[in-house]
């Protein structure tokens, strides 16, 4: 089983932290998943328990001697291997030197990266293009952005932060510190607010309840799928990309969100041929049910 084996990558989220092997061919050998311990200690010991057991998965930890590709939230400084800002993880205040604390662990060169920056990669080789936004609806709302067959990340890092963009000055205050943006109507916290549910993913019972015919369950969905699509409108008219790939948590209702943000879109369009012209829907796909895209992004990170 371990012949051909190319890369493991490592999505390390608030939550959860999810490893793969990947073979040569892009298939996945082997995964795990393990819940995150929150705090520098906590997201080190967790990503080496996930580490441990993928080795055991493949036949011995010894067969996983190279690179390891490790995805993480927050604002990650690639060259120096640093984190910042990974509230999630709660880790905060001065850069933390995560890729070195890591490869002391697992024994074993570790690459950094932003997780949305690395889920990108894996959505470029799901759709081979070269011009490629990875669109990630998951706790909050953040876009990946891979141009001319390159990962752009911005001069701060910040590049595809589109959950940021300020939508409605009248809207609810974001944890960015401005009003309206985009974030506080198109993510999964924006959806639990918006129709929480004492068991399961509200979004899963969100889109059932609107199928059924439920009033204020369609108006929430509605107002939810007007959000993404602004992100893909916002997206499409700075960036111009040939694909736009829908991940994220909630992306795993599956064809009807895809569906209900095509329609939001096509609305967008009527009244304005230049928008219609553009063909923001046909660009519009999903990353498959149950696809470890960031983990596999996390990989090929790894892989070069």
């Amino acid at each position: 089983m371990t012949a051909g084996t190319r890369a493991v990558g490592l999505d390390i989220g608030g939550t959860k932290t999810h490893g793969v092997v990947l073979a040569d061919d892009g298939s996945i050998l082997a995964q795990v998943r393990k819940s995150t311990r929150p705090g520098a200690d906590g997201v080190v010991d967790t990503a080496a328990r996930v580490f441990a057991a993928l080795g055991r998965e493949v036949g011995g930890q010894g067969h996983l001697t190279g690179p390891v590709g490790v995805g993480v939230p927050g604002l990650v400084d690639v060259a120096r291997g640093t984190l910042r800002h990974a509230v999630n993880l709660d880790v905060n205040g001065d850069d933390l030197p995560l890729r070195d604390l890591l490869a002391e662990r697992l024994g074993v060169p570790v690459l950094l990266e932003n997780d949305v920056n690395a889920a990108t990669l894996a959505a470029r080789a799901l759709v081979d293009a070269d011009d490629v936004v990875y669109l990630s609806v998951g706790t909050g709302l953040a876009a990946g952005l891979v141009l001319d067959g390159r990962l752009r990340r911005g001069e701060h890092g910040a590049a595809g932060e589109i959950g940021h963009l300020p939508v409605d000055p009248s809207g609810a205050v974001c944890g960015c510190g401005q009003v309206g943006c985009l974030e506080t109507i198109a993510s999964g916290r924006a959806l639990a607010e918006a129709w929480p549910t004492p068991d399961g993913p509200p979004a899963a019972d969100l889109f059932a309840a609107a199928a059924a015919g439920d009033v204020k369950a369609v108006a929430v969905r509605d107002r939810f799928c007007w959000g993404v699509a602004n992100a893909v409108r916002a997206l499409c008219l700075t960036i111009d990309p040939e694909r736009i790939v829908l991940g994220g948590g909630v992306s795993e209702v599956g064809e009807p969100l895809h569906e209900q943000v095509v329609l939001q879109l096509r609305a967008l369009g009527e009244g304005s041929a230049f928008l219609a012209s553009l063909g923001l829907a046909d660009r519009l796909s999903m990353v498959p049910l149950h696809y470890p895209v960031a983990a596999v992004g996390a990989a090929l990170v790894a892989a070069g």
